[in-house]
């Protein structure tokens, strides 16, 4: 009598992180892949179409970011990814873009939310520094499948000078306080995903939150 046997093999989640020319993604890639994903860099729109979500990394200049979104035709991408509830996750400047108007450069974004983005205005004299740069905690407002195995108010890593004013509360998915300072830190509508902050670089929380979103897909 002859037995056989199959394995399968499972499919990893096929992620598109978009590369537009500015900054280092290789941090950001390396912690998707280490949860599991395939990932590709894709620097075109034509891109996307064969992936399980797409994943909007940014640092730099906002004005310059929104200049190569709109020279690529990534900006009608997004727009359009988003409005078809498709998976996605925006980090640090992959957030702001998303909203009407920033302050850096008197600058359109997207307009996919509304709400504005502010300068981190202090008194003289008040000790807390812009950029604000390092660890601090997010209260998740909302709960979600993506944060639910996260500690109660998780440490994440930050380095932004600028965050989202005056939007929509139904969106705000976690908010953190930089001295008295309350302000939205993540965003959540349908399947669409943003951080303030970079959880790429913010150890097992970080990776936790990636694990989570993972699952979702």
């Amino acid at each position: 009598m002859t037995s056989t046997s199959a394995s399968t093999t499972a499919v990893k989640p096929a992620l598109a992180v978009i590369d537009y020319g500015m900054g280092n993604l290789r941090s950001v890639v390396k912690a998707w892949e280490h949860e599991g994903a395939a990932v590709r860099l894709i620097d075109g729109p034509s891109d996307i179409r064969r992936a399980d979500a797409l994943i909007f990394p940014g640092q730099g200049s906002i004005v310059d970011t929104m200049k190569l979104l709109q020279r690529t035709g990534f900006d009608a991408a997004i727009r359009d990814w988003i409005a078809a509830d498709k998976p996605f996750f925006g980090i640090c400047l992959g957030l702001q873009a998303l909203f009407e108007f920033s302050e850096e450069g008197d600058t359109p974004g997207l307009g996919i939310f509304p709400g504005r983005v502010e300068r981190f205005r202090f008194p003289a004299g008040s000790g807390l520094k812009v950029p604000h740069m390092g660890w601090n905690t997010v209260e998740f407002v909302r709960s979600t499948p993506v944060e639910a195995t996260l500690p109660a108010a998780p440490f994440f890593y930050f380095v932004h000078s600028y965050r989202i004013r005056e939007t929509n509360a139904e969106i705000v998915w976690g908010e953190t306080v930089y001295g008295e300072d309350r302000f939205c830190s993540a965003i959540q509508h349908g399947k669409c995903f943003a951080t303030q902050f970079h959880p790429e670089k913010s150890q097992s929380n970080g990776l936790n939150l990636y694990r989570g979103f993972l699952a979702t897909l």
